[in-house]
């Protein structure tokens, strides 16, 4: 769709899908009307995604950049839950067709593979429209199946610990003494910290397996072995210290434990945790306290000790763009080639305008990567963020990470309670494979 003669031809294969606002029914629209005069007919995709801070933001934008070369082209970027994404596709690919279902639809990472495994008819082979070579290549396992690569990584969930400098300091540290350490250093330093200042070294929920997660996979373990579908629960000597090190965590008087988002959030908002071993996604609401800046550093992940593999880079979360195989299906791979696929600069926009640290790894030469970010401290967090996310291991999330989870935050509470690790990893291993196999 670079040249006008490419435009036109698509232009009769456009087909809207999904009503143009989270108010409407999600009943199929016709897409092409031709305008008067002969002019050539509008071009509609549609697009589904959640979070109207973030992933529509980042759409939007998507989309403004587009249309300023392609000015016949329409896109209509739809907001519903998470939740209300999954229940639709699903009910719409049980019914044999991706019809009356979006062009684009968002999908997270931990769910891709039981959407493209169970439904392989019913996504876009991207082809040579995107070079996967170009993304970050953890995000390439998740996006891609048998060969073929059906999702433009999006954004990155690269972890990094977030640490008061302030408290540090007053406890005889400083950020130097947080690089490139393992858990039990970490444990140690908020002992230290909770004698010195009465603070604990970071709040945490105790049905929330994130940390867990973001443990296991910064050793290149998960769940499941590298096939995506067979447990490794029982014989995982990664997962093993990570319930081992949690429970570690949660003994050491060091945990303000917490029962749903709101009161993490209050946890270091409140200035009662030294630190938040999490996301990228969070620095916004760290930043949401004014009076907090410059005391602030981020500095990388922990790593287990015992795990040969283990790194200082890991995951939580992100998710990517497919196209469904429906009417419409190659101008909407043109719009995310031309936009998410290879636009550098829309990817400095994502990050001055909406906070978005992509996963494609041209954009991380570009000015706001390099940006200093005076709330911490004047450190460049964008560069440390994109350079840990080229370092997070590749692992294989298959279809059953939540079913997992489900399992294992059960167990944990029994390990927690007194039950020895290797009957709860055991016990957890001959559930899944009930459940999901």
């Amino acid at each position: 769709m670079k040249k006008k003669a490419t435009a036109l031809l698509l232009t009769g294969l456009m087909l809207l899908t999904a009503a143009c606002s989270s108010n409407s029914n999600n009943n199929a629209n016709t897409a092409n009307t031709a305008n008067e005069g002969g002019k050539s007919e509008t071009k509609e995709i549609t697009v589904w995604a959640w979070d109207k801070n973030f992933n529509i933001a980042a759409m939007n934008l998507a989309k403004e950049a587009y249309v300023k070369n392609h000015p016949d082209a329409k896109i209509n970027v739809v907001e519903y839950a998470q939740d209300d994404i999954i229940q639709k596709l699903n009910t719409g690919l049980n019914s044999g067709t991706a019809s009356g279902l979006p062009n684009i639809v968002l999908i997270e990472d931990y769910r891709a593979q039981s959407f493209l495994q169970t439904y392989p008819d019913a996504f876009q082979d991207l082809g040579d429209a995107i070079k996967p070579s170009d993304f970050a290549d953890y995000k390439l396992g998740p996006t891609s199946f048998n060969g073929k690569q059906y999702g433009v990584p999006f954004d990155s969930g690269v972890v990094g610990l977030y640490v008061r400098t302030d408290y540090l300091q007053e406890a005889g540290y400083t950020v130097n003494d947080l690089q490139d350490i393992d858990w039990q250093k970490y444990i140690e330093i908020g002992k230290a910290i909770k004698a010195k200042t009465g603070k604990d070294m970071l709040t945490q929920d105790p049905n929330d397996l994130g940390l867990i997660r973001m443990m296991i996979q910064s050793a290149g373990s998960w769940y499941l072995k590298s096939d995506g579908t067979t447990p490794d629960l029982k014989d995982n000597a990664t997962l093993k210290e990570a319930f081992e090190t949690y429970k570690e965590l949660m003994n050491a008087n060091i945990v303000k434990v917490n029962s749903d988002w709101s009161s993490f959030l209050a946890g270091f908002n409140s200035g009662d945790v030294a630190s938040v071993p999490t996301g990228n996604w969070i620095t916004p609401s760290i930043k949401a306290q004014a009076d907090q800046s410059g005391k602030w550093a981020v500095v990388p992940f922990p790593k287990l000790k015992n795990a040969a593999n283990s790194v200082h880079a890991s995951n939580l979360g992100g998710s990517s763009w497919y196209v469904l195989n429906n009417d419409g299906k190659e101008a909407a791979v043109d719009f995310l080639a031309a936009t998410l696929g290879s636009d550098s600069d829309l990817y400095q926009k994502l990050v001055t305008d909406v906070g978005v640290i992509g996963t494609y790894k041209p954009a991380a030469s570009g000015e706001a990567y390099s940006a200093a970010d005076e709330y911490f401290g004047g450190q460049k967090v964008i560069s440390d963020f994109a350079k840990w996310t080229a370092e997070i291991p590749n692992v294989n999330y298959g279809m059953h990470t939540y079913a997992i989870e489900d399992i294992l935050k059960v167990e944990m509470q029994n390990f927690l309670n007194g039950t020895a690790v290797d009957k709860a990893l055991s016990d957890a291993q001959s559930q899944a494979e009930s459940q999901i196999q």
